[in-house]
């Protein structure tokens, strides 16, 4: 019996355990850090074998294949030596693709994924279709594939994953920019993320479609060398070019090869320039999918919208609170600048993870009544901001944060967590950190 090893023994570790025993592997899970209880109890309920709290690396070196959860980076040492052994290195999406037929809606991109990724699914699901939601999001993609039978999957695929498929094919696939992000992962290079991310179109055929923004300066130049038979569709603000999707006089409209769709602007439900490329986007995706005019409208027209992106949470004394802690980078804040109307009183810090702060500099001068530091250490926001703004405030905890801005906001102004790093410093993830802002704002 060949045997499958899993490193990590998160919701991508465990299901891809799950997927690999019901197909008659000897499994073994192995993580460096201590396991969830939920997840011990599932391992314990299969039987699969598995050990916590660092890697026995006789057992692992002995398998047929690794399959690697995606924080893993494949320059940690034991993958270096799998890798060195002859032994496949694989992420979850590659190894549960082999055992489903079912069409792949596959979304990556700097900024945005989570929100087009959701939004296609509730497209697809409110149309009556049998589809699931995962990768990047939601249950893992290989217990699903183990547990159900669905006729479609909406993927969101981070670059992380993206490194390690190899055979995959997305039959839509979904490019929605590319800017700098994750650059400690990928040794300060830009373009060794750019390549990961650019994976998404690999092995196209011409059954298959491509969709990414026109005017991204980074994708329109990848694309020119990509070798992929996909068909390209592309969304813009505004007609330009070869656009397939775009606004038009207070109107959008997509083309496709079978009709064209046009709904009023002022009825999408998602508000913001992003989330207007978000819905072109996934309206092509749908339209090529042959989901009818009525149901596209009525789902772009009525979808709630992604916890911690841009999340109004209450309004106190005529100071709007906004969550927006899915802004794990610099370009993500710049969309939710981009996006109010008030002046602000902005939340920033955690792990940095190679920012660079140039890209939303005018945006705070023009827009931010204060900055409120949230994070272990704020030399390089201090270095960066200081005497670009009138009031700056360090503060080390989500309570502190939430009452020195509220302090320092006044009536009719918006107090914005969109902290453009990671949550690691103080937090257990971005999710912990948006409770966390949403639980002290109500408490004000």
């Amino acid at each position: 019996m060949d045997k499958i090893v899993i490193l990590g023994g998160g919701e991508s570790g465990v299901g891809s355990a799950i997927l690999a025993q019901a197909k008659g592997f000897e499994v073994f899970l192995s993580d460096n850090g201590p396991l969830q209880d939920k997840y011990k109890l599932e391992l314990e309920k299969y039987a699969i074998p598995y050990e916590e709290n660092g890697h026995t690396e006789s057992l692992i070196l002995s398998a047929k294949e690794i399959i690697k959860s995606p924080g893993i980076p494949n320059y940690a040492p034991l993958i270096k030596l799998a890798v060195e052994k002859g032994i496949p290195v694989l992420s979850e999406m590659e190894f549960a693709k082999r055992y489903t037929s079912a069409k792949m809606i596959c979304i990556t991109g700097s900024n945005g994924k989570t929100t087009t990724t959701s939004l296609i699914y509730y497209i697809l699901k409110s149309a009556g279709l049998n589809v699931g939601l995962g990768g990047n999001i939601g249950r893992s993609f290989a217990r699903q594939v183990a547990e159900e039978n669905f006729d479609y999957y909406v993927l969101e695929l981070s670059s992380f994953q993206l490194e390690n498929m190899y055979e995959f094919k997305a039959d839509i696939a979904i490019l929605l920019n590319i800017t700098p992000d994750h650059l400690d992962r990928y040794d300060h290079d830009i373009q060794k993320y750019i390549d990961a991310k650019m994976r998404i179109a690999q092995n196209q055929t011409e059954a298959d479609a491509l969709i990414f923004w026109e005017e991204d300066p980074v994708v329109s130049k990848e694309i020119k060398k990509l070798i992929s038979n996909g068909r390209h569709y592309t969304f813009a603000e505004y007609k330009t070019g070869d656009a397939q999707a775009y606004s038009k006089d207070h109107q959008i409209v997509i083309n496709t090869p079978e009709s064209v769709f046009i709904m009023e602007q002022d009825l999408l439900a998602l508000e913001g320039l992003h989330n207007l490329y978000n819905s072109l986007a996934s309206g092509i995706a749908a339209k090529l999918l042959d989901i009818t005019d009525e149901n596209l409208r009525r789902s772009l027209s009525d979808f709630q919208g992604v916890e911690h992106r841009l999340e109004k949470v209450a309004k106190v004394r005529g100071i709007q609170f906004i969550n927006d802690s899915k802004a794990t980078n610099v370009n993500s804040c710049w969309y939710a600048l981009q996006s109010m109307k008030t002046k602000v009183v902005l939340i920033l810090g955690g792990t940095d993870k190679g920012n660079d702060y140039t890209e939303i500099e005018q945006l705070v001068k023009d827009k931010a009544r204060a900055l409120v530091f949230l994070g272990v250490d704020n030399s390089k926001l201090h270095k960066f901001f200081d005497g670009k703004v009138d009031k700056i405030e360090d503060v080390s905890s989500m309570k502190d944060a939430v009452e020195k801005a509220y302090s320092l906001a006044h009536e009719g102004d918006t107090v914005l967590l969109s902290p453009c790093c990671a949550s690691f410093d103080l937090f257990r993830n971005y999710e912990d950190r948006g409770i966390q802002f949403k639980e002290c704002v109500r408490k004000l």
